[in-house]
């Protein structure tokens, strides 16, 4: 039987990309006796004039995977590590730049932080007074991230975090809701309100002619907001706590136009001491961790339409 040819079959190629995935790189920085560390993991996804790569087989516009992932390390060393923003803004002109059948980069990164841990005070004469500033403890479960596009023309940054759990032990309701015959959930008027907070904002930064955002302060003030919000927030549902974070970040960093939230509920329900006797004042609590209710929204800037992926996980 014959192979149908490439023009008579009644298959065309859609969408396609490649590239290195999950490249975790180290950055020291050494100040004499103090250190800096950046820690990423960095992902590149390169498309373009990719077709014949996959109708022939023919490698002949394929930048190969593995030299993308040794050009994020030889970047670490030439560029240094300012900002995940920054470089993966190094990462992707470059690409594009750099090779003509590439016309667009996709770098998405993650860093994880690290806090270092303090010498002794030299006044208390305790060992290692002024000693060498390079012991460091990873910080907390939260995980910064960013995805830099870059088309050649066009830059899109949409920076945010992950698994930044919050809590309110009280100022929260819930009440006032639909029931039908399915309905058991007891209405609250002091309940804890938890989350495990993912978030994404998409910066207007989108070219060289714009003076470039500070990216580590951004970061830091549009976290700072977030939080306060969430504690400001006297809260009648989850919903109107996420607008409130949302809308805070907006009223205060000109730098973003649009901010979008994955919010779970983490459900901390009384626990019934009745059978042994004891009266629960909102005291025990049962933390569930699934089911779980699962809120969701992009909250923009006036005037600029929605560009936030309204499935994070496809960020």
């Amino acid at each position: 039987m014959t192979e149908p040819s490439r023009q008579s079959r009644p298959v065309l190629l859609g969408q396609n990309q490649y590239g290195k995935a999950e490249n975790r790189v180290v950055r020291i920085t050494r100040d004499g006796a103090t250190h800096h560390i950046k820690d990423l993991n960095v992902s590149v996804a390169l498309s373009g004039d990719m077709d014949e790569v996959h109708l022939s087989g023919s490698n002949a516009n394929v930048l190969p995977t593995d030299t993308t992932k040794n050009t994020v390390y030889a970047f670490a060393k030439e560029h240094g590590i300012e900002s995940a923003e920054r470089f993966g803004i190094h990462l992707a002109r470059h690409f594009v730049t750099s090779q003509e059948p590439i016309e667009r980069a996709r770098i998405r990164i993650e860093e994880y932080t690290w806090e270092r841990i303090e010498a002794p005070d030299a006044a208390s004469g305790a060992a290692g007074a002024d000693g060498p500033r390079h012991s460091f403890v990873r910080k907390g479960q939260e995980t910064r991230v960013t995805q830099i596009t870059y088309d050649g023309e066009a830059w899109e940054v949409v920076s945010g975090l992950k698994d930044l759990v919050v809590m309110n032990s009280t100022n929260s309701e819930f009440w006032g809701f639909v029931k039908d015959r399915y309905t058991t959930l007891p209405e609250a008027h002091d309940r804890i309100l938890a989350t495990q907070v993912s978030s994404r904002w998409r910066f207007g930064w989108t070219g060289d002619k714009q003076r470039m955002p500070d990216w580590d302060k951004s970061y830091d003030e549009v976290r700072k907001h977030l939080l306060q919000a969430f504690a400001d927030t006297y809260s009648l549902s989850l919903q109107q706590t996420l607008y409130e974070m949302g809308a805070r970040i907006i009223d205060h960093r000109d730098e973003i136009d649009e901010v979008r939230f994955s919010l779970p509920n983490k459900h901390h329900f009384l626990v019934d001491l009745a059978p042994f006797g004891l009266e629960n004042d909102n005291e025990v609590y049962f933390a569930a961790d699934r089911p779980y209710g699962l809120i969701e929204a992009t909250v923009l800037r006036e005037g600029r339409e929605p560009r936030i992926p309204v499935d994070l996980t496809n960020l």
